[in-house]
């Protein structure tokens, strides 16, 4: 029995292109960091991945498995379609073939930003019916404006999905190109706005003016309730979801402070830390605070353990210690990729003219007198910013890159 029109996202040229173009993007920049590459969207339909921007065999089969997983090749039975391409043009008729033969699951994966990325299946179904919730609380829509890539899931729900909810697919327009103090200036009534909490921070700052009847949303990371504040009183109307890449979206909110309202397929799991839709439970990145049956608060994430030398250890600790430093303005720690190592390894911003060689010998006496060993990180990298991700949340970095 065929799908009905609407599930059949992958016919709207635009969006199934989008969505190949900046999976691949993302493949190839984390396959050889600080490898320059034109912005997904600059890409012309001719581009050849190895002529124009430099991708080797195994830069291919990287971004091949990816995509291949994100869209079920495998369930298709074109598992090694696209490694013989290497036309974008190519890859993108692929992915539609794929589609036409099952196209009822996506898989998408987690930023890592907990750990190792995690594959997190969802079925079209399911996302439709979170579109379709989401449309209803941003009526009146005439264009969507994405700072967000459209393989995630985030993305893929504001950018791919909800662009066809109505009776015409809205036109998407690629904000990456351009500065956030651009946008004011872009906007019209009606515009959808979807970014990610540095975005809008970013935005906030400069205290624009908007058009009126202009929405945006944010998700990905916690929106700074002085950011939603400043938002607001510019004339945005900013939605805030709560999800991530396992649950997809969760809840929402209007009101910088609020609880969030549980869209009305969720409830709350009968396991600590769980949420269930129908007979499923899924687990949860943060405790929440439950304000009744259908509203609440984030409490803070939850710690997981990593075992370092069959002793469990708690990278968010050690980053707690290693932010006491004077001298340390922010960090993160997590376990190392395993082609680096078998310990922690932890990324430091240094505070404001402080020489990062100076520190790094302070920071190895400093940690030998409050961490034990399998605490310690074996690696440090030192930048002017944590590393994050095209959607502003937090992302994974290779040691090599950075020292």
């Amino acid at each position: 029995m065929q799908a009905p029109v609407k599930t059949r996202w992958w016919r709207h040229e635009p969006a199934l292109a989008r969505l190949v173009r900046d999976l691949v993007a993302a493949e190839l920049a984390a396959a050889r960091p600080g490898r320059p590459l034109p912005v997904p969207s600059s890409w012309p339909p001719g581009l050849d991945l190895v002529a124009d921007l430099g991708a080797d065999s195994l830069d291919l089969m990287g971004a091949a498995t990816s995509l291949a997983d994100l869209l079920g090749f495998a369930r298709a039975g074109m598992e090694d379609a696209l490694l013989a391409q290497t036309g974008l043009a190519d890859w993108i008729a692929c992915a539609r073939a794929s589609l036409a033969r099952e196209d009822g699951v996506l898989t998408f994966r987690t930023s890592g930003s907990s750990g190792a990325p995690k594959r997190c299946a969802h079925t079209l179904a399911d996302l439709w019916r979170e579109v379709d919730e989401l449309a209803r609380l941003l009526p009146g829509r005439r264009r969507v404006l994405a700072a967000v890539p459209a393989h995630h899931i985030y993305g893929f729900l504001f950018t791919v999905l909800l662009p066809q909810d109505g009776a015409a697919p809205l036109p998407v327009l690629d904000l990456r190109a351009s500065s956030p103090a651009a946008l004011a200036a872009q906007l019209a009534p009606g515009d959808l706005v979807v970014a990610h909490p540095d975005f809008w921070h970013q935005v906030a700052a400069l205290a624009p003016g908007f058009p009126g009847d202009v929405a945006g949303v944010s998700s990905g990371a916690p929106c700074a309730d002085a950011t939603a504040r400043t938002l607001a009183a510019t004339g945005m109307r900013l939605l805030q979801v709560y999800g991530s890449s396992e649950t997809a979206g969760v809840g929402w909110r209007e009101e910088a402070g609020a609880p969030y309202r549980l869209l009305p397929y969720w409830r709350r799991g009968a396991q600590e830390n769980t949420i269930e839709r129908g007979d499923q439970g899924f687990p949860l990145q943060d405790r929440l605070e439950w304000i009744d049956a259908e509203r609440f608060v984030p409490d803070g994430r939850i710690d997981q353990a990593v075992q370092v030398g069959g002793t469990n250890v708690y990278p968010a600790y050690v980053a707690e210690v290693l932010a006491l430093h004077p001298d340390v303005r922010e960090c993160v720690v997590r376990p190392m990729r395993p082609d680096e190592g078998a310990r922690l390894k932890a990324f430091v911003v240094a505070g404001e003219g402080v020489a990062t060689a100076a520190l790094r010998q302070e920071l190895d006496g400093w940690i030998a007198e409050r961490l034990s060993p399998p605490e310690r990180p074996a690696a440090f990298s030192f930048g002017p910013a944590l590393p994050r991700g095209p959607g502003g949340k937090a992302a994974d970095w290779i040691i090599d890159a950075w020292n």
